[in-house]
């Protein structure tokens, strides 16, 4: 019998998260059944629950890999000198996260936004979905306050605000955009990295007009 190479197991599991993921976000959670997977992806059911035992197995790995990814990003950052700005940073794993997976899309859109209010909505009747994911939380909001720790030492931020406070507030940025797009419709990224900026500038000096005559 011919040996399964671990390259065709994990491409088979790749397969089984994209079709479900796309699946929980077009039709939530409880309206998406294993048999809605099964289709999605064109695979038996004993192909499948090999892999997985379940919807909730499927939707905590869906959960702990997208978390792994966004905290890895923001880790890469830190070791960066000098470490990019916060707008930069926010937009460079948003856009990963929204184009993660060239099958996660419907409709030539990212499900990514709603995709990951379902798993919200999850989390609250969910404990072990919930665990995972204060698990995934507490290894970016970590890496966040690494990276406001560089941006303090260096200078590029004020040092007298508690890393910690800065770190939530980015993150309840970046997920405050996630929910704008799911709700309201996709926008770009750069909407929420041209907000930070202006968001960072002040306090600072005005920048000039170049097109305005100096006065005298």
């Amino acid at each position: 019998m011919a040996r399964v190479s671990q390259e065709h197991l994990d491409a088979r599991r790749r397969q089984i998260l994209d079709g479900a993921a796309l699946c929980f976000a077009r039709n939530g959670f409880h309206a998406t059944s294993m048999q809605d997977v099964l289709k999605e992806v064109d695979l038996s059911a004993g192909a499948v629950y090999r892999y997985f035992g379940g919807k909730e197995e499927l939707i905590g790995a869906i959960v702990t890999e997208v978390l792994a990814e966004v905290g890895d990003a923001f880790e890469a950052a830190v070791g960066q000198n000098p470490p990019p700005p916060p707008d930069v940073i926010v937009g460079r794993v948003m856009g990963r996260m929204l184009g993660l997976r060239p099958g996660m899309t419907h409709e030539g859109v990212s499900v990514f936004p709603r995709l990951i209010i379902q798993v919200w909505a999850e989390t609250l009747r969910n404990d072990e979905l919930s665990k995972a994911l204060d698990e995934g939380y507490a290894k970016v909001r970590t890496a966040w306050v690494r990276l406001v720790e560089r941006y303090q030492e260096t200078g590029m931020m004020r040092a007298d605000v508690p890393a910690e406070s800065v770190a939530r507030t980015m993150i309840a940025a970046a997920q405050g955009f996630v929910a704008q797009m799911a709700l309201f419709g996709a926008a770009p990224v750069e909407v929420l990295q041209e907000g930070l900026r202006g968001l960072m500038s002040m306090g600072g000096p005005a920048p000039t007009d170049p097109n305005r005559s100096p006065a005298g």
